[in-house]
C-alpha cells in the first residue's frame, strides 16, 4: 500500500518554525531566507489542507493541529537522525572550546547552553573564562565571544547583540536616588570605566565624581554592591537582566543609551564552515532572534 507522505523537506522546516517559534528563526538554523521557510510551511499545509499555524498580530502560533502534528514530526525526525547515526557511526571526541569574557558566559551562554547540548548532546563543550583573550590561531579556542566594533580581518564575525546602558539600584534607594542623585553613592567598574560618562552625556545628567562612592573591578561585584544598597551603578542590558527580572535592581530612570560596540560570535575564518563551528553559530543567532 502506497504511503502518504508530505514533501519531506517541508517537515523539517515545519519542525523548526514549531520549536522556534518564528520563521525568521528557523530560517537563520537551517541557513534559509524567512521567505523559503515561508513558502515551504504554506506548501505543506496546502497538500494537508490543515492550517498549522495562525498568523496574528501577537506572532506566530502553533494551531491545535499543528502542535500535535509537531510532536509527531519532531520524534519522527528525531529516530530519522539515530537511525542515520548508528548506521554511519556518530563521530566520536567531539569537542568545541568556546573562549569567552565571565560575564558574558554567566549571563549569556550558560542560560542557554542546556538548548545547544539537547540539539548535539554527543558534543563536549569547554568553556574557558580567563580574562586574557585567547588565540584562535593557535587552536586555544574553536569560537570566542567577543565585545568590541568588529568586523576584523581573517576573522567569521557574527554580531549578536549591542549592549544598552542603564542606571541601576536596590528598591529600597529608588526615591532617594530620584530626589537627590547626589546624595547616593556612585559606583564605578574599573573595567567599563566610560559608562557613567556616557550615559550622562548623552541623557544630559551631570556626571559623578569618581573620587566618591565605591569601585571595583568586576561587572558582577558592581550589581552585587548595587543589589546590597551600597548604591547606584549602570548596568549593562542584557546582562544586568538578571536583577531586574527578580527585581533585585531597578532602574530609578527610564533612559537607556546604546553603546558603541556590541557582542561578536567570532571563529577563524577559514575554519567558520566546520560542521560543528557552523553548528554554533546558526545556533547563537537563533538565540538571539
Amino acid at each position: 500500500m502506497r504511503q502518504r507522505l508530505p514533501p519531506l523537506n517541508t517537515l523539517r522546516l515545519f519542525e523548526a518554525a514549531a520549536r522556534l517559534g518564528s520563521f525568521k528563526a528557523a530560517a537563520g538554523e537551517l541557513s534559509l531566507t524567512p521567505s523559503a521557510v515561508s513558502h515551504g510551511i504554506q506548501t505543506l499545509e496546502d497538500w494537508l489542507g490543515i492550517q498549522l499555524f495562525i498568523r496574528s498580530r501577537r506572532g506566530l502560533e502553533l494551531s491545535d493541529a499543528g502542535a500535535r502534528y509537531a510532536l509527531t514530526v519532531r520524534e519522527s525526525l528525531s529516530l530519522l537522525h539515530r537511525g542515520t547515526e548508528q548506521l554511519l557511526g556518530a563521530p566520536r571526541d567531539q569537542r568545541l572550546a568556546v573562549s569567552s569574557a565571565p560575564m558574558m558566559a554567566a549571563r549569556w551562554l550558560l542560560p542557554r547552553l542546556a538548548d545547544f547540548r539537547a540539539r548535539h548532546p554527543d558534543v563536549t563543550v569547554l568553556v574557558d573564562t580567563l580574562q586574557e583573550q585567547v588565540s584562535l590561531q593557535h587552536g586555544a579556542a574553536d569560537v570566542a565571544l567577543r565585545m568590541g566594533h568588529g568586523p576584523w580581518p581573517g576573522l567569521a564575525a557574527d554580531r549578536l547583540f549591542t549592549e544598552r546602558l542603564l542606571p541601576v539600584c536596590a528598591p529600597e534607594l529608588v526615591e532617594q536616588v530620584r530626589a537627590s542623585p547626589q546624595s547616593v553613592a556612585c559606583i564605578h567598574v574599573r573595567t567599563a570605566s566610560e559608562d557613567w560618562n556616557r550615559w550622562c552625556e548623552r541623557t544630559g545628567r551631570p556626571v559623578p565624581d569618581p573620587g566618591r562612592g565605591l569601585g571595583f573591578d568586576t561587572l558582577q561585584l558592581a550589581y552585587a554592591a548595587a543589589a546590597n544598597g551600597l548604591g547606584l551603578a549602570v548596568g549593562r542590558r542584557p546582562l544586568v537582566d538578571v536583577e531586574l527580572d527578580n527585581g533585585s535592581l531597578v532602574a530609578p530612570w527610564p533612559e537607556e543609551v546604546e553603546t558603541d560596540s556590541g557582542y561578536w560570535l567570532v571563529a577563524l575564518e577559514h575554519r567558520s564552515r566546520e560542521p560543528l563551528i557552523a553548528a554554533f553559530r546558526r545556533w547563537a543567532l537563533a538565540m538571539v532572534q
